[in-house]
């Protein structure tokens, strides 16, 4: 399987860094994870492109997660790539449902397939498990691929760092964690390093590898500072994620490339 990152970044622009959006792939399968600003031209620098993926995954619907959702169909739709199937946590199919109602002209343009899942299931060839983070709004983390396997990925969504959420991703080969602010800035529903540090120490947690994403311009020229501060605490593999990199997750997930 292989991860791409396309946008790590957050609701305030950096200049450098679209927001949320993640592209999984294995074989034929192909998945997006969160489609924000951006992520459409991000999508169609990959060999995918906006009209090879199968399915749309939220993890929730603030704007930076679902901002170029609409522009996603319509493209899809003017490209004749008409099916698609878009899921998220409680609510996705009636958020879709009245986006599209906002822009009259496409309806009935797309044979679109809408869910709200919760739990286990499975969507565009990949078996998932959901988790509910710590955000204020209802968020999913997804963890994808093999349950016992150090070839899935876990990606956290937006929340704040809590054992439960480091445990769920426990034999991942790669834990992708929103990491947005530095330790001096005072922030509910997202994590500092030093805290997420502190977090995945005590969990005690057997990954591979943690990213660091969902990243705000308070981050910009501060991220070796940001690894020292979560180094102090956990001694684990982790580093910051950027925009066009690529993962082929195995065992051990070192396997890196734009």
């Amino acid at each position: 399987m292989q991860l791409t990152f396309l946008g790590t970044g957050s609701a305030m622009p950096t200049g450098r860094r679209f927001q949320s959006g993640y592209l999984l792939t294995d074989g034929d399968d192909r998945l997006l994870v969160d489609c924000g600003s951006g992520v459409l031209h991000a999508l169609q620098r990959t060999d995918a492109g906006y009209e090879g993926i199968d399915a749309v995954l939220l993890s929730h619907h603030h704007l930076d997660h679902v901002s170029d959702l609409d522009v996603l169909m319509k493209a899809r739709w003017l490209a004749g790539a008409t099916d698609l199937t878009i899921a998220g946590p409680p609510g996705t199919e009636e958020f879709v449902t009245d986006l599209l109602e906002v822009h009259e002209y496409m309806q009935d343009r797309l044979d679109l397939t809408l869910r709200d899942v919760d739990g286990s299931f499975s969507i565009a060839g990949f078996d998932v498990d959901a988790t509910e983070t710590r955000h204020s709004m209802q968020c999913f983390a997804y963890r994808l691929g093999p349950e016992d396997g150090a070839q899935s990925v876990v990606l956290s969504g937006d929340s704040e760092a809590f054992e439960g959420l480091i445990e769920f991703a426990d034999g991942a080969g790669v834990l992708v964690h929103d990491c947005s602010f530095p330790d001096d800035v005072d922030v509910s529903n997202h994590p500092t390093p030093s805290r997420l540090g502190e977090v995945l120490a005590a969990a005690d947690a057997d990954i591979g590898r943690v990213y660091l994403s969902h990243l705000y311009p308070h981050t910009e020229g501060r991220h070796e500072e940001m690894l020292e501060s979560i180094g102090e605490r956990y001694d684990g593999d982790v580093r910051v994620a950027r925009d066009g990199l690529t993962v082929t997750v195995e065992a051990p997930a070192d396997a890196e490339r734009e």
